[in-house]
């Protein structure tokens, strides 16, 4: 977190960040882009790199949104994999996030996406980013997440410098409001207001949405989402804005029921905690009642657990015992979180954050089940009923419930019996408005509405019904391969030639 401060105050102290204007004004310039995260940070240099004049503007004080935290992009058939000797290729890339989302995606769309990710990574590479590794989310899984240093506030940092130091303007605490779309239904810019709610005029022959989503709107969550209850996570600013002026300029919706769900978590606890990381593990599930609900094997593609812990209210506790826990810090844990807790890491700090857990109520220890039935509000019967199954599964190494996988069933038999209490989480929301593959913001009859175009977490047509996480890091690589392709489509919209 230091390290991520420090960057970002480096960035925007070399940055000569304009403040916003002290009173109504009216500016011009070729194009505007919305949200300075990940795909509007890409599009703003991606457009500026071909020659364009571009104003960024960020409703917030500073920039970054939650593509700061993010840790690598999804690319598939790039130079790094092919050096690796890695050969999934762009057609059984393609092949597989259309099947996962029931082809519920737009196909164009998503094939225009697998096809940039490659160059997107040389793109970067040549921008100064460097990257560390290739890697997978879960065992035996895809190697297309190329993960970079300094996380996402480094690359953003260097994009953001380089914008401003060749002439860009970027525009802090000034968010859009309104669309600046003539009789004809082009777009011509934007309406924007700076923290002292004066005007600011914007004239622009393209606008480029990247707003981040509607993850901080709890009434348009309740509308659209299956579950809008989740843990969300960074999800400030992230209020709808740009979705909501596109469908006000006649945009239709793709995708607005499509949520990023996380691997479940103790609210509001920071990912690195070991006391919460020895819970994020396929031990024991049960919901509030005490009954188990999944194969806990989900946490592997986390997107599932989402889902199965959605359906059950969106609470639950992780039941393990003190065999398990020796395990875990002895020989480490099975399944990594992410790169930030990496599988095979010992709990060595699980005993010093033992203390805060408790005392902060999602976290309990109990020397009998009935004490922890009590302690957790489970049915004592309940509990008891399926810890004794479970261990009935793990005696015999056959899960007859849900089909576990033997090799994660372990016995919950030796005191202490540990409960952590998870909930349903989420990166965020993944889709509201509708493109078609030139990131062109699209009509209900699929007619462009001229000058505007949309990317990042703005925009539908990756995903069927749920986060897909085949590929690891797709949604950054949503965000920035979009924000690409937003831009160039638009440089040649308004017919600038470098």
């Amino acid at each position: 977190m230091k390290l991520l401060k420090t960057i970002i105050a480096a960035t925007l102290a070399a940055a000569c960040v304009l403040p916003a204007q002290a009173a109504d004004k009216t500016m011009s310039t070729d194009i505007v882009v919305l949200g300075a995260g990940c795909g509007g940070t890409s599009a703003s240099v991606a457009a500026q790199e071909l020659g364009a004049k571009v104003i960024l503007l960020e409703k917030q004080g500073i920039t970054g949104g939650t593509c700061k935290f993010s840790e690598g992009i999804m690319a598939v058939e790039s130079k790094m994999q092919r050096d690796w000797n890695y050969g999934l290729t762009k057609d059984d890339a393609f092949q597989r996030i259309m099947r996962y989302g029931h082809w519920r995606g737009n196909g164009r769309v998503v094939r225009a996406f697998v096809e940039k990710t490659a160059s997107t990574i040389d793109w970067m590479q040549g921008n100064g980013v460097k990257f560390e590794k290739l890697f997978s989310n879960y065992p035996d899984g895809l190697y297309t997440w190329h993960i970079y240093e300094g996380r996402g506030a480094g690359w953003l940092a260097k994009y953001q410098d380089k914008f401003v130091k060749n002439g860009g303007t970027l525009l802090l605490n000034t968010p859009a409001t309104d669309l600046i779309q003539g009789s004809d239904g082009v777009v011509r810019g934007v309406i924007a207001k700076n923290k002292d709610g004066d005007k600011i005029t914007i004239n622009a022959k393209a606008v480029i949405i990247a707003t981040g989503g509607f993850g901080a709107n709890e009434a348009m969550k309740k509308k659209y989402l299956r579950f809008p209850g989740v843990d969300g996570l960074a999800q400030t600013g992230k209020t709808g804005d740009g979705i909501q002026m596109a469908w006000k300029a006649g945009a239709a919706e793709d995708g607005v029921e499509v949520q990023a769900s996380y691997r479940p978590g103790p609210k509001g606890v920071g990912t690195t905690n070991q006391v919460a990381a020895s819970a994020k593990q396929p031990h024991l599930w049960l919901n509030p009642e005490g009954d188990r609900f999944v194969d806990e094997t989900v946490m592997l593609e986390w997107p599932f657990a989402g889902n199965a812990l959605e359906r059950n209210g969106g609470k639950m506790w992780v039941v393990y015992d003190q065999a398990t826990l020796d395990y875990m810090k002895n020989e480490g844990i099975d399944l990594g979180v992410g790169v930030m807790v990496p599988v095979a890491t010992k709990l060595t700090k699980f005993d010093s954050e033992w203390d805060a857990a408790e005392k902060a109520g999602w976290a309990k220890k109990a020397n009998t089940l009935d004490e922890l039935a009590k302690m957790t509000g489970m049915h004592a019967d309940v509990l008891k009923k399926n810890v004794a199954e479970y261990n009935h599964w793990a005696d015999i190494r056959h899960d007859g419930l849900f089909a576990k996988n033997p090799k994660y069933i372990r016995h919950v038999n030796k005191a202490p019996y540990y409960a952590i209490q998870l909930v349903a989480t989420s990166l965020g929301t993944l889709g509201g408005i509708k493109i078609d593959d030139k990131w062109e913001v699209v009509r209900k009859d699929d007619s462009p509405i001229k000058g505007l175009y949309a990317a990042g977490n703005d925009a539908g047509g990756m995903y069927g019904d749920s986060y897909d996480l085949l590929m690891a890091g797709s949604t950054i690589a949503w965000a920035v391969n979009g924000g690409r392709i937003a831009a160039e489509n638009a440089v040649k919209y308004i017919g600038l030639k470098k």
